[in-house]
């Protein structure tokens, strides 16, 4: 584990302070890792380079433009991408230190067994996440899509029997930060692909819809309070993507009336002629 892997690791963060440490003293396998910091606020960038990291400062909303950043800086045959919030077994490590000489393999994909309000979850769909990680360098032709983005490459996909572990959704709080960030991005691309006109009935049966598929065909209840509370999240998440992408239909746009609310009251202080 401690000799070179001719692999390279790619961490993309933003203020992950509190999770690359332990992301990182997982990754000893890897003979390098590279961090693309996206305008970090907190002690992200100088944890990376405690840790013997490259840091590379990019500032994107794409998360695709992110991964591809660093491919250019990446030495070795094979790179991985890992998340700050996800952490690789050694028994993962050693899977993919023994397919890096694999001829037929191409690229390498795990599953991924996700924690949500501190459990694992088995049910609610989540138990069906599978990752493509790990490419070959010459074989990786760039990341694409601007929301759940996905790799192209040339060749076949290995699928690893270990798990990579995903330590998600550690808090309400942390979840509505998450939301704020990707369902605005899914609105706009509702929104840009010219949809029907949202109604309110739109908006409920998108997020009813969101929690039945969640509870009753993948059985997120079987997780128990916190599943179903999961699986209720997403489905509030659902409905403000709708409720979102009806803002951004709307004419005048949201911020052009507030701006003739500030108009109104400019002309009542110049009727005045003078403050008081």
């Amino acid at each position: 584990m401690t000799m070179p892997s001719n692999l390279t690791t790619i961490i993309i963060t933003k203020n992950e302070a509190a999770m690359l440490a332990a992301c990182l003293e997982t990754l000893s396998f890897s003979q390098h890792i590279i961090v693309v910091d996206n305008n970090s606020t907190d002690e992200t960038a100088s944890i990376a380079e405690h840790y013997g990291c490259q840091v590379l400062n990019f500032a994107s909303e794409s998360f695709a433009s992110l991964r591809d950043k660093a491919i250019v800086a990446v030495k070795t045959d094979w790179l991985m991408y890992i998340d700050a919030d996800e952490r690789v077994s050694p028994a993962l490590a050693k899977e993919i230190l023994s397919n890096l000489d694999n001829k037929a393999c191409q690229a390498m994909t795990f599953k991924r067994d996700n924690v949500c309000y501190g459990q694992q979850f088995f049910h609610g769909n989540w138990q069906n996440d599978l990752v493509t990680r790990v490419f070959r360098k010459n074989s990786l032709q760039g990341w694409f899509g601007e929301i759940h983005e996905s790799p192209k490459f040339d060749g076949q996909a290995l699928v690893l029997n270990n798990a990579l572990l995903h330590l998600t959704h550690r808090s309400t709080q942390e979840n509505l930060y998450k939301s704020a960030a990707w369902t605005i991005k899914e609105a706009e691309l509702l929104a840009q692909a010219q949809i029907k006109p949202v109604t309110f009935a739109l908006i409920i049966r998108k997020g009813v819809m969101e929690f039945y598929r969640r509870v009753v065909r993948h059985k997120a209840y079987k997780d128990g309070l916190a599943g179903m509370i999961e699986a209720l999240v997403q489905a509030i998440n659902r409905a403000i993507v709708y409720i979102q992408v009806w803002e951004l239909q709307q004419k005048p746009s949201l911020p052009k009336l507030y701006q003739a609310q500030e108009q109104k009251m400019r002309q009542l202080w110049k009727a005045q002629g003078k403050l008081f």
